[in-house]
């Protein structure tokens, strides 16, 4: 019988694993901005090659700093090469949905490492509760559910996440790097990829072509 890897960290093929902490636990901010389940919307300026064009979930924010995720950067990897890489067997009749979706970037912290952005439901090793709609996993007893068809419904898997030290996301949102606003489910999980940008922007109120071209002429 082949040995589960619950609780393992959720390592990428052909990288080495690694039981590096995150940021802790979620926990009360000790600044008055706490960005946690809201989107970063990278300004039409941002010129940025890892950042530029980017929206990314909130997942933590507190006085050991910020944790993201890009969610609109797609990897050449899908989820059913990922299936085969890890040695997961996925049952007959996975929807093409699931095996077809493809991986994204999800920013350049620990990118030998997957993280999956997923509805609550089931209970797994190492998961988070953002919302009551949103819950960040980073073990593969996750990924072990979708394979066997009782995973969550909606989820979004990464490689690597988005890091700030404490302090420093609050200085680039100063400078203007930065849009914030409160995160929509559906623009995370249900919109195409390459929709997100212009959805989040629309989120506040903003023609994201008004925008662009008060950028282009800052």
């Amino acid at each position: 019988m082949k040995k589960s890897k619950v609780g393992k960290p959720l390592t990428m093929p052909g990288m080495p694993q690694e039981d590096t902490p995150l940021l802790g636990t979620l926990c009360a901010s000790t600044s008055q901005l706490n960005l946690a389940n809201h989107f970063l919307i990278a300004m039409p300026s941002m010129n940025d090659p890892i950042f530029g064009g980017a929206v990314v979930y909130i997942c933590e924010h507190n006085e050991k700093g910020v944790l993201g995720v890009v969610i609109n950067k797609p990897t050449d990897m899908t989820m059913d090469v990922l299936f085969d890489r890890i040695d997961l067997k996925v049952a007959e009749g996975l929807r093409a949905s699931v095996e077809d979706a493809p991986i994204m970037f999800g920013g350049p912290v620990q990118d030998d490492r997957g993280f999956v952005l997923h509805s609550p439901g089931g209970r797994y090793s190492s998961s988070l509760s953002v919302t009551d709609d949103v819950a960040f996993t980073t073990s593969i007893d996750v990924l072990e559910a979708v394979a066997n068809g009782t995973g969550p419904r909606r989820m979004l898997v990464s490689i690597g996440y988005a890091g700030w030290s404490p302090g420093q996301l609050e200085e680039e949102i100063a400078r203007n790097g930065w849009l914030t606003v409160s995160a929509d489910a559906r623009v995370l999980f249900d919109l195409p990829i390459e929709e997100r940008y212009n959805a989040a922007i629309k989120l506040l109120g903003i023609d994201p072509l008004m925008l662009a071209s008060e950028a282009g002429h800052a």
